[in-house]
């Protein structure tokens, strides 16, 4: 039997179950190593591969309980950027879980990282599986309980992360921004969108307000426990950036309108009221509440037109 270290997370100044604790306590991840045993087990069930062939998501039954493994391959692709901007992502999202998850708050619930393998063809990332931990849900069209509780985790991580630099991140977060799409860009035809979309990503990339994004805030990436109660995965693309390309993302999937639609002006609002109570909590940003809510509420339509304009260009290419 090999003797691996794992590392695991507890609830600082508690042990065993994490209690419950009011939204407004600012609750770190703490990480500790011990040595568990491991074990290689032939129980394992193929989730789903990888977008673009680059592997496999694994859950596999272990003596310590179900993890899930990103069993990662290096194909030989076809070395364009696309290939590129996959390898990129996967690599990141190992440095995420290794060096940034620690940092994110206890209400913005994450896999807890258990290991990294770096192998000659890919590599190997261990996680804890959600579904185990009471998040067994998935939805393509998230509504009440969960929208709320999908935009009240991207505010708080908005939040957490205000003005802090990504470092070993993608400096600008997100998969389809146009400095990551310039193959989609040229493939779309002369129209006042494509006009505009180098003044769109200025506008974004050069807000006065940055944060630490998630880069795929599709509800899919979102796993649904009891109502309200989610927790976030694939961080492949998370990076530095205005907060709004995570939300304009979300709720597009969601309701697929206008900026001006009533239901995205509800979840507009949703959003800004739970981001003002988090900067205000924090002696940091209080004085800085009012001023965020003003610039990404201008820029929440300019993010919108910016993923328009991504959409047109990739169902072009």
């Amino acid at each position: 039997m090999e003797y691996r270290p794992r590392i695991f997370w507890k609830e600082r100044y508690t042990f065993g179950r994490p209690r419950n604790s009011h939204p407004s306590v600012d609750l770190f991840r703490v990480y500790f190593v011990m040595p568990m045993a491991f074990e290689p087990s032939d129980k394992e069930e193929i989730i789903q591969s990888l977008w673009g062939g680059y592997g496999r998501l694994v859950r596999r039954r272990t003596p310590n309980g179900p993890i899930i493994v990103k069993d990662i391959r290096w194909h030989s692709g076809k070395g364009d950027a696309s290939h590129r901007r996959k390898l990129r992502s996967y690599q990141e999202e190992s440095h995420w879980y290794a060096h940034w998850a620690a940092r994110v708050p206890m209400c913005c619930r994450i896999p807890c990282f258990l290991g990294v393998e770096s192998k000659s063809d890919g590599m190997i990332l261990e996680l804890e599986d959600l579904d185990a931990a009471g998040f067994p849900r998935r939805s393509s069209r998230l509504r009440g309980d969960d929208l709320h509780g999908a935009i009240a985790w991207l505010a708080t991580f908005h939040a957490a992360f205000l003005g802090v630099a990504p470092d070993g991140l993608w400096e600008e977060g997100s998969y389809w921004h146009l400095g990551t799409r310039r193959e989609e860009y040229a493939a779309m035809p002369p129209s006042r969108l494509r006009t505009l979309a180098p003044e769109l990503d200025r506008r974004l990339s050069k807000a006065r307000f940055r944060t630490i994004i998630h880069g795929d805030a599709k509800p899919d990436n979102f796993c649904l426990g009891a109502p309200g109660k989610v927790a976030m995965v694939d961080f492949q693309y998370v990076g530095g950036g205005c907060g709004m390309r995570d939300l304009a993302y979300l709720i597009d999937c969601v309701f697929d309108e206008a900026p001006e639609g009533r239901r995205t002006a509800d979840a507009l609002d949703t959003y800004f009221g739970i981001l003002r109570d988090r900067l205000r909590a924090d002696a940091r940003h209080a004085p800085l509440a009012e001023a965020v809510e003003a610039e990404w509420r201008e820029l929440y339509p300019v993010a919108w037109m910016d993923y328009q304009r991504f959409l047109e260009g990739w169902r072009r290419g």
